[in-house]
């Protein structure tokens, strides 16, 4: 049995990383919607995937995005997004793989 140092030492808090994190992302992940609240204590809805037990968000502007490339590229299997920017200006690219 572990003591509660150890435990505090091994605790990871919950977080939901962002899709940008990933190095490829497969577009027949299933989507999921969640609600959490901001530090204001406001509660958003967000969209989300999961993978290899993670959750990633997914901004709405990926999904714009991705909606470009399987229109030109319908066979498309496989992206990488890349996060440009940080905060209020941050941005996303998504580029097909294959």
């Amino acid at each position: 049995m572990a003591t509660l140092k150890e435990e505090a030492l091994a605790y990871k808090p919950p977080q939901t990383l962002n899709i940008a994190d990933l190095d490829v992302i497969p577009v027949d992940l299933e989507i999921y919607e969640k609600e959490a609240k901001n530090a204001k204590g406001e509660r958003f809805k967000f969209k989300y995937v999961e993978l290899n037990g993670e959750q990633y968000r997914v901004p709405n502007s990926v999904f714009e995005g991705l909606q470009t490339i399987i229109e030109l590229k319908p066979n498309v299997t496989k992206v990488r997004v890349k996060k440009i920017g940080t905060g209020l200006n941050t941005r996303y690219k998504v580029e097909p793989i294959d």
